[in-house]
């Protein structure tokens, strides 16, 4: 495996991460390809297999895990399971493209640890915790506990900001998009 870029984007649940990913993966000059996660967590809403998610179930992708078949994964909560499949990223790039990643914090930086000159990692930074919790119960896809969970793990998850490349603050929607355009341009142009 060693071809291509591969373009980080982690922060805590509901930082903005997925819409900057959303509107990268718009623009074509960048020449990018989402990379689909594997989970063994439930399907919310309208998601659907192999677009939004691999869905598997706890043995499955404990299968996986035993099989060496992630890149990386975690258990982020106790039996869900999320990982990148080798696979996935060997099948983007035989596309010949740039593979983005939105992806839990843990996993992100494990993939910069394996190939450090081909990653750019970006943390996306929320304006507070408050604002975190807001955004979460606007979404009204989870219960308060879930919801509890993630805060609770994003306080965890921020002190690892120094660890990527670069912090793209979250206050403004439209700036943090043209800043993360302008980073992953030069980026896979470099």
């Amino acid at each position: 495996m060693n071809s291509g870029k591969l373009l980080i984007f982690s922060a805590p649940s509901g930082s903005g991460k997925t819409t900057i990913v959303r509107h990268l993966l718009g623009k074509p000059e960048l020449n990018l390809a989402f990379s689909v996660s594997a989970t063994s967590r439930l399907r919310r809403g309208k998601e659907k297999h192999g677009e939004h998610y691999y869905f598997m179930s706890v043995s499955e992708f404990k299968n996986h895990i035993k099989n060496e078949d992630f890149l990386e994964w975690e258990e982020v909560y106790r039996d869900n399971f999320y990982g990148t499949l080798k696979s996935e990223v060997e099948r983007l790039w035989a596309a010949g493209k740039n593979v983005i990643f939105d992806i839990d914090v843990a996993g992100g930086l494990r993939i910069k640890k394996k190939f450090p000159e081909q990653t750019l990692a970006v943390f996306v930074k929320p304006p507070s915790i408050d604002e975190l919790k807001i955004r979460l119960k606007n979404r009204s896809t989870e219960t308060d506990d879930k919801i509890n969970m993630r805060i609770a793990k994003a306080s965890v998850e921020l002190a690892t900001a120094p660890q990527f490349d670069v912090v793209i603050k979250n206050y403004d929607l439209e700036v943090a998009l043209e800043e993360a355009e302008k980073l992953v341009s030069d980026f896979v142009n470099s």
